[in-house]
């Protein structure tokens, strides 16, 4: 076995590239894809926490404070934790913070913010004494491997949403989309020649496709870009920046920073709402970074993670300062696979996501030329790679099978990373239970999924 290549720099040795077979290029190459496949954070967060959140210029303060957050979270996680995963605001607890506590349960968007900070706290506490880790030795290989898989499906789903190629139904749920619209077929055809860029080997086979199918899509003015009349697409409307057409000028989100209040948080009827942003954050982002790490080859021989405590660590502090910024929980993103698909292995890659978002401070009209139709590809053909994981598991062991295959199947049918996990853990454990086989699961696994089941009994009656 011939020795790793030594150091060639300090910044090779401080990541590691030549240890982990990457270079500059490559991680600067997987963090702009990465960027560019997360990049629509940057508007659609603003657009849902502004139903909740009511100040001056919102939807721009709220972009601002977007970007700040996401570019803080991916920066400590690439240069403390040295991975390559970014973070930013989470879909899904948006939402949750937006529609569920503050417009229905009536709490102020600042109390809110507050629950939000403290869930971090515990996020980072448990990290530090090393029970998150715990979690995660606990999780069996077979659901290490499903959460993967499940995460693949989970990407290809949502892609295919994206891209409209995939449609809600009242019928059936879901439905083929209109294949005619240009969208939908744009983003066919992205990811026909990105697939076809991907097997012949073409470097940066991903980032090339997002953006060859963005200049297409301009090229021929095909309606991508929302704001067209009556809420219709139009096409590419050009750059309406202040400076040179690309560049506007960043706006401080006075209105939102340090906003929080802890005190309202701490009160004994937001207990659940606290409770709720750092149970389904924990199991989102734990799924969400375990699978990132086996995808990328992270895991070791036991299925256990390197600076698992600095890892889990950054992502609770992440969520912390987003808070404190005045958004809703910051989180570890799945879109990071798609920058690991581009050989991005080494904590450059969300380094340069970070710089990105606070370049797109200033440059945000230049990152809404990137339409969904170009960053769908990219993910379905993350999502199908990520599958690659499935082969590792014994599908003739039922006990193992079965489990697995809730894993992977409730993460894109219920839009969760957390459920899928979650139905994982249960199932594991019941089946080993009741099967005979109740000793070969960790009773940390056990207190887990008996908490799991607490908390869908509480909500079914909540």
């Amino acid at each position: 076995m011939s020795a790793p290549t030594p150091p060639v720099s300090a910044l090779d040795r401080y990541f590691g590239l030549s240890r982990l077979g990457s270079t500059v290029p490559r991680e600067l190459r997987a963090g702009l894809t990465t960027f560019l496949s997360m990049s629509y954070i940057l508007f659609v967060n603003p657009q849902v926490l502004s139903s909740a959140i009511k100040v001056p210029n919102a939807s721009l303060q709220l972009l601002m404070t977007t970007a700040i957050a996401a570019a803080f979270g991916s920066l400590i996680m690439g240069l403390v934790a040295r991975y390559p995963f970014a973070q930013a605001p989470g879909m899904g607890l948006n939402a949750f913070f937006a529609y569920t506590v503050v417009q229905g349960l009536g709490v102020p968007w600042q109390t809110a913010l507050g629950a939000v900070f403290i869930s971090g706290v515990l996020f980072v506490l448990l990290s530090v004494v090393g029970a998150r880790q715990a979690i995660v030795q606990a999780i069996p290989r077979s659901l290490k491997f499903a959460i993967t898989a499940g995460i693949g499906a989970f990407l290809a789903f949502l892609g295919l949403k994206n891209a409209g190629i995939v449609v809600g139904n009242p019928a059936t749920l879901l439905a083929l989309g209109n294949l005619t619209l240009p969208p939908v077929w744009l983003a066919l055809v992205g990811l026909v020649l990105t697939a076809v860029l991907m097997t012949r080997r073409i470097t940066g086979a991903i980032l090339w496709g997002i953006l060859l199918v963005t200049l297409l899509g301009i090229a021929l003015r095909l309606p991508l870009y929302a704001g067209g009349a009556d809420g219709a697409l139009q096409a590419f409307p050009g750059f309406g920046g202040q400076f040179l057409g690309i560049f506007g000028t960043p706006v401080w989100p006075g209105n939102l920073v340090g906003q929080l209040d802890l005190g309202g948080a701490l009160g004994l009827g937001l207990l659940s709402v606290v409770f709720t942003f750092f149970f389904v954050d924990f199991f989102d982002a734990t799924g969400t970074l375990t699978g990132l790490s086996q995808r990328a080859g992270f895991l070791d021989e036991r299925g256990n993670m390197p600076r698992a405590r600095r890892l889990f660590a950054m992502d609770g502090l992440a969520a912390m300062f987003g808070a404190f910024m005045g958004t809703s929980t910051t989180t570890a993103y799945v879109e990071s696979a798609s920058g690991i698909g581009e050989g991005g292995r080494t904590g450059l890659t969300a380094v340069t996501v970070g710089v990105l978002f606070l370049l797109s401070m200033f440059l945000w009209p230049l990152a809404g030329a990137i339409p969904s139709a170009a960053t769908a590809p990219a993910l379905i053909l993350v999502g199908a790679l990520m599958m690659d994981s499935v082969r590792h598991i014994d599908w003739d062991d039922l006990s193992d099978s079965v489990p697995a295959f809730l894993t992977i199947i409730a993460m894109p049918l219920t839009f969760s990373i957390a459920n899928g996990v979650s139905l994982g853990v249960i199932s594991f454990c019941a089946i080993k239970l009741l099967s005979g086989r109740g000793k070969q699961v960790s009773p940390i696994l056990y207190g887990i999924g008996v908490l799991l089941l607490a908390r869908y009994i509480w909500l079914s009656e909540g």
